[in-house]
């Protein structure tokens, strides 16, 4: 049961927001009070049942909805109530206010705002709660407080899998606030920089060269003023910042230890890039994704090293995805592979202008540069160890390249409504005989990182100039939709 008597009623966006962000404080203030009194002693006493996630709803009717030229988000697909929980409104501010501001554009409905009956859990508000704690009091904290409930925590709704019940209220968003929260606590652990450092467009790599290449890029940038782009900070992990009042850092940071490190070159709309290192391969793919997807970017891009697997490319040689053949297999439970990854034709387009302008080449002299074609993700980094059986699975499916997470990074896109795109670059060619070995790789990494990650920049800066709106597409939206972007 929600708290029903809490509940107001706003016709004002700012106004909604405003008592979400009310309550969500007043809920921490009684949570982080009573772990204080913990742990200054006061182990007995009632348990916290007064600190729960604010709730928005809103109602309309049919004769409220939207039917002519629908747009991609942002309207009500059917007649009936909706609502969703909240969470973190400082973080997310600029992002509600869209939303609530185009629900009130379109359907002109009012909003209610109240207190929900999902409890806040502690860890999501002090985040070293259980660090210092042996098990005797870590069970007494559970008694007192409220612990994340994976129940009420799972992606039914981004899935396509929720079907709410005749008398429930369908949802607003993709994530419920609990799922947010833990998206949020799992970037920071497996990344070492916070959500809000996250910028709305962000890189994915393969390779630590190109961290490399970026760290170096992003440093001088923010210690210059940022140029042109307007960026105002480079994060690293660790809490290593470069502005122009700091300047370049007088020592390099030792190595971060988190599994997926990421770096962000920061400006404050959002509209900056973030570069996460996420290895090899599709699981960590899968991992990060799954939580920066409820951060709701504007658009993520692979650029990394692949397999070539046409005789006729060369090293370095990049390859423009505009189809995956899914073999990494993490996602199979979420997003059947029998459902098929649409290439994004801003994206496509953004990523073949840039690949033009870094290079200096176009029109037909582009062929001899990058290839369009199908790309493998693989599960299995020894899949040239299987050549007589995958020679000719690649040989029917007309693919061009092979690598590790491609796949995995667009098939999470089109799960969470995340537009993406890929452009790797060629780095061997396994079946023909030209394998990846140390002195090889070393000539071809300095000759072509520097210039991938440049592509990846420019490609940005197009998608930027051109617009984010263009990119959050219908195609990747079902027809039973929340309305949150």
């Amino acid at each position: 049961m929600t708290h029903q008597s809490s509940f107001k009623i706003y016709r004002q966006a700012d106004k909604a927001l405003a008592r979400v962000e009310q309550i969500y404080a007043e809920m921490r203030r009684r949570i982080e009070e009573r772990f204080q009194a913990f742990l200054a002693g006061q182990e007995s006493g009632a348990p916290v049942k007064d600190a729960f996630y604010p709730e928005i709803r809103l109602s309309v009717d049919a004769d409220a909805l939207v039917y002519d030229a629908r747009p991609s988000w942002g309207t009500l697909p059917y007649p009936g109530s909706y609502a969703t929980t909240l969470t973190q409104p400082e973080l997310f501010k600029n992002y509600f206010l869209a939303q609530l501001e185009r629900l009130a554009s379109y359907h002109g409905v009012p909003f209610e705002v109240g207190i929900s009956d999902r409890p806040i859990p502690l860890p999501f508000v002090v985040d070293e709660a259980t660090a210092q704690l042996d098990p005797e009091n870590i069970r007494t904290l559970q008694a007192i407080f409220a612990m994340p409930n994976l129940a009420y925590i799972d992606d039914s709704i981004a899935n396509g899998t929720f079907r709410p019940a005749a008398d429930q209220v369908r949802p607003l968003s993709l994530f419920t606030a609990e799922r947010v929260d833990l998206a949020i606590q799992r970037i920071h652990h497996y990344t070492g920089t916070h959500a809000r450092h996250f910028q709305s467009f962000v890189l994915f790599t393969n390779y630590k060269r190109y961290v490399d290449s970026f760290i170096a890029h992003g440093r001088a940038l923010a210690a210059s003023g940022g140029g042109d782009e307007k960026y105002t900070a480079f994060v690293e992990p660790g809490g290593i910042v470069t502005t122009p009042d700091s300047g370049m850092p007088a020592n390099d940071p030792p190595p971060p230890l988190q599994q997926m490190p990421a770096y962000h070159l920061v400006r404050p709309d959002y509209l900056g890039i973030t570069l996460v290192n996420i290895g090899v391969g599709p699981s960590n793919a899968k991992t990060i994704t799954d939580h920066l997807a409820a951060l709701r970017p504007h658009c993520w891009l692979m650029i990394g090293h692949c397999g070539g697997l046409r005789r006729s490319q060369q090293l370095g040689d990049y390859v423009l995805a505009h189809a995956y053949e899914r073999q990494d297999h993490v996602l199979d439970n979420d997003l059947p592979v029998s459902v098929p990854v649409p290439p994004i034709a801003e994206v496509q387009v953004a990523l073949q202008d840039a690949v033009s302008r870094i290079t200096g080449v176009s029109g037909q002299d582009m062929k001899s540069r990058m290839r369009t074609g199908t790309v493998v993700t693989t599960d299995d980094r020894n899949w040239e160890l299987r050549f007589d059986e995958l020679y000719s699975r690649f040989n029917r499916s007309r693919a061009i390249a092979v690598d590790m997470e491609s796949a995995t990074i667009a098939a999470n896109g089109f799960r969470f409504r995340v537009p993406y795109g890929t452009l790797l670059c060629v780095s061997d060619k396994p079946l023909h005989g030209e394998i990846k070995l140390r002195g090889m790789a070393d000539t071809f990494y300095r000759q072509r990182i520097d210039q991938h990650l440049q592509i990846g920049l420019e490609t940005v800066r197009i998608l930027r100039e051109r617009g984010v709106n263009e990119l959050h597409s219908r195609k990747l939206r079902a027809f039973d939709e929340p309305p949150f972007q």
